[in-house]
């Protein structure tokens, strides 16, 4: 009994060892990706042409395709293969802002800061006409209007935002002690929870009246809606006013206005002061092509027995439309075209295939990663699973912001904390070690997570991610830090090339069952 006790320990000791082994990155290999990733570094170029070159990119748009464009182009470049635009399926309208200036023309002239909401139609030229307030808590309240809203600029009450924050400043990195918890912290602990039943209440009600304002606005023929963006110190939040689905109803022009000028107007027409502004805006659809592409590239795996498996990263190219989508997400795309380019430059020669996706559509629910998921691996409804699924070994994203790499999320697949610990330490001098079970969503690595697939995304430090540019007509170029997305291509980089040179694939979870996972 004994004896056999001592050989399953030596035997557990010597897996232990192996494991250990095949998981501690090459000195040699980790120098070379350094070197090339922190003092040769192309990412701030590829970021500028994905930002200021290309411009807004908002889904089905022409700053999207200039964009996807450029990237095919600069892989190919490179000496990457299989490059090209996927199409994932049908998406909806394109849609850009070509022209928009709106001003007060009266009491006084003040050129407002504001943005056509997504997916809204232009004024039809220069258009002039008096500020009106509508005061509305119910839907029967809009009769007592009825007639009086024509070629009007129509205002409704907004509660303004605290302009002064002692609380936070609006940037800021991980403390030690937050990253510490979140290396604690253990699988299934609970969320938090609300009084969900009463906000749906609350929210249905202002939702009803919304939709009843928004048709009695366009029935009427009210001019131009503004309405209050989030956001203080002219910060404005942009969101879509309408539909990018081809069979979407008729709206009127509408701008999302900056708090500061919103509250203006708002408090002069309530006190019975008269506003009158003046207003250009163009925008245009595009129907020619209602389809949704994503942008795909690869180094060729060589070792006969792997080269068709898979080592996937990527990140969603585009953006939304008040600014160039600088940390929404050029810093993430940009991070990982650069992988690439360190990989290809220093001369990798792979075992297994890489390949790069850079998705579409994600701010309007994930399309492009959830589509290309469907299209090769599995439709998480039924779960019925293609060839290729068995192929991924994982699939890295990066997508919170222009904050450096702090460390990774698990998404809940504890085998793979020990490899990812491992792969971090040559980085712990770049500020790189944390490893949290944790999950986090909302981002394009849930979609490959929702049928099997290891899927993860790395821990960023936020930055002014959330306080300032997510969304926003601050997300610029200017909002990039360079030293930050040096240092996450370097371990982007270094993680896709320990995936791709591993004896065995990312350890998998469970495989789901069919039906609709949350967040897919």
């Amino acid at each position: 009994m004994k004896k056999k006790l001592l050989l399953t320990a030596l035997l557990s000791a010597s897996m232990a060892a192996t494991a250990f082994a095949q998981d501690t990155p090459d000195p040699a290999m980790v120098k070379k990706i350094r070197e090339e990733g922190l003092n040769h570094s192309q990412v701030m170029d590829i970021a500028f042409h994905i930002t200021d070159v290309s411009g807004p990119r908002l889904s089905g748009s022409p700053g999207l395709k200039r964009a996807q464009d450029w990237v095919v182009e600069k892989l190919k470049s490179w000496g990457m293969v299989n490059t090209k635009r996927e199409d994932w399926g049908k998406f909806g309208k394109g849609w850009e802002v070509q022209k928009n200036y709106a001003a007060i023309t009266v009491p006084y002239y003040h050129a407002i800061i504001a943005i056509p909401k997504a997916w809204t139609p232009g004024t039809g030229g220069l258009i002039q006409g008096d500020v009106m307030y509508i005061k509305a808590d119910t839907v029967t309240d809009l009769d007592k209007y009825k007639g009086k809203i024509k070629g009007k600029i129509v205002i409704v009450d907004a509660r303004p935002p605290a302009e002064i924050n002692f609380t936070r400043p609006d940037a800021a990195r991980y403390a030690d002690t937050t990253l510490e918890q979140m290396a604690k912290a253990t699988a299934g602990a609970p969320g938090r929870r609300g009084n969900f039943a009463g906000r749906r209440g609350n929210l249905a009600g202002l939702l009803a009246l919304r939709t009843a304002l928004t048709k009695f606005e366009l029935e009427e023929g009210a001019a131009l809606v503004l309405s209050q963006a989030r956001g203080t110190d002219g910060t404005v939040f942009t969101t879509n006013g309408a539909s990018y689905r081809d069979t979407a109803k008729a709206v009127c022009p509408e701008l999302e206005v900056s708090a500061e000028d919103y509250q203006r107007i708002l408090r002069l027409t309530k006190a019975n002061i008269k506003v009158s502004m003046e207003a250009d805006i163009k925008t245009e659809f595009f129907t020619k092509d209602l389809d949704g592409y994503d942008v795909v590239g690869e180094i060729p795996g060589t070792d006969s027995k792997l080269k068709a498996q898979l080592v996937m990263l990527g990140g969603h190219l585009d953006s939304w439309h008040g600014a160039t989508g600088g940390t929404d997400n050029a810093a993430g795309a940009a991070v990982m075209i650069e992988a690439m380019r360190i990989l290809k430059t220093i001369g990798v020669k792979p075992k297994r295939t890489i390949r790069i996706a850079l998705w579409s559509g994600e701010e309007q629910g994930e399309y492009g990663s959830r589509n290309y998921v469907i299209n090769h691996f599995a439709d998480p409804k039924d779960m019925v699973l293609k060839p290729e699924h068995a192929l991924v070994s994982a699939y890295y994203n990066l997508d919170n912001g222009t904050g450096k790499i702090r460390g990774v999320y698990l998404q809940g697949n504890a085998a793979a904390g020990p490899i990812f610990q491992s792969w971090l330490e040559p980085f712990k001098d770049l500020g790189a070690n944390t490893v949290t079970i944790r999950n986090t969503g909302s981002t394009d690595h849930v979609p490959f997570d929702a049928v099997g697939i290891p899927g993860f995304q790395f821990i960023q430090d936020p930055m002014d991610y959330n306080s300032r540019t997510h969304h926003s007509n601050q997300d610029t170029y200017d909002k990039i830090s360079e030293e930050d997305l040096k240092q996450a291509a370097t371990i982007v980089a270094s993680f896709v090339y320990n995936t791709s040179e591993r004896a065995d694939m990312i350890p998998r979870k469970e495989l789901p069952k069919a039906g609709a996972p949350q967040g897919f």
